[in-house]
């Protein structure tokens, strides 16, 4: 395997950013969606990406081009219907949105010829990234439990950032690192409340239920990660918020980063909260600065969390899981 990672973002969005730095308006056309910020970031960090997607419709033309001029390697089917995208006004310093459209539902056939690229692409990559689609109903659930299986079972490193059914789908085959924010935690009903003792009990399942390694994030307070397991507070320097969003996705991509350069766990999650601190001081998701995060991850620390319970599972046997899978 070499040393890049194969994001899989199946539904990409066009952003139309209308915005007023100075005198003038203007407006900004990127391309966007969760695996296109992890893809970003990625590519920040200094590691090689190939983007599987599909494209599709007039926005699928404009996106083509602009995913390609940000550097990606981009491996892309051709589908009939339209991808989706959003238009914001930034103009009064929050985002309004004035129309947001999901693009329509990927059809078998599509899914299909997608599903077979994304994998033979991921084959050969030392982490897979399995990102979520921008809508529940764009992507079935079983795909990701599928792909999940077939990377594993083959070797791979799969990453997700995944909720809800999708998340499910996954760990009943296995992944090697989740990402998951305490609420979605709490919609999906896989914790009661926000206090540590819930949540670590939420990572546990987590880890039982197929998730080796596991962060889950908590708005401004420091995230939790369970990482051989032993559960760790990661704690970080408290930075000004340009824009809140997207701070979940650099974890993630910062973590698939570290990992597939051949860098151990605890330096990876370190190096995605890093990355995810330094993007919310940032207008554009999965931006930031190599130097800047490099200088950040020192300043990170993973400190054992006050009051976590012993560990279910001994390293020795979550590496037996690991061999398994």
């Amino acid at each position: 395997m070499s040393g890049h990672v194969m994001v899989f973002a199946p539904t990409p969005l066009l952003t139309v950013t209308v915005d007023q730095p100075s005198d003038q308006p203007e407006i900004h056309l990127h391309p966007g969606g969760q695996g296109v910020w992890q893809a970003r970031m990625i590519m920040s960090l200094g590691g090689e990406v190939v983007l599987c997607t599909a494209l599709g419709g007039e926005i699928g033309q404009v996106l083509e081009p602009l995913l390609v001029s940000e550097g990606v390697e981009l491996k892309a089917v051709v589908r009939d219907s339209g991808c989706g995208g959003y238009v914001h006004d930034r103009r009064e310093g929050t985002r309004q949105e004035i129309v947001d459209v999901p693009g329509q539902p990927l059809s078998r056939h599509e899914l299909d010829e997608l599903y077979n690229l994304a994998l033979g692409e991921g084959l050969s990559a030392s982490v897979s990234v399995l990102s979520g689609p921008n809508h529940p109903a764009l992507v079935p659930p079983d795909l990701y439990r599928r792909f999940a299986a077939d990377l594993g079972a083959n070797g791979g490193r799969v990453v997700v950032d995944l909720s809800g059914d999708h998340l499910g789908a996954v760990l009943e085959s296995g992944v090697f690192f989740l990402k998951v924010s305490h609420e979605e935690l709490i919609r999906d009903g896989r914790a009661a409340g926000d206090d540590e003792e819930e949540l670590t009990r939420a990572l546990y399942d987590l880890h039982d239920g197929g998730a080796e390694s596991v962060v889950v994030s908590r708005a401004d307070r420091p995230a939790l990660a369970l990482v051989d397991g032993e559960v760790f507070e990661v704690r970080m320097p408290r930075l000004q918020a340009a824009d809140p969003r997207g701070a979940g996705d650099s974890m993630t991509a910062g973590v698939a980063a570290v990992v597939a350069a051949g860098g151990d766990l605890r330096t990876a999650i370190r190096t995605g909260a890093a990355a995810g601190a330094l993007n919310v001081t940032r207008h554009g998701l999965g931006t930031g600065r190599l130097d800047s995060i490099n200088g950040l991850v020192d300043r990170v620390e993973l400190a054992p969390a006050v009051g976590r319970r012993q560990a279910r599972t001994t390293p020795d046997e979550l590496a037996g899981r690991a061999a398994e899978r």
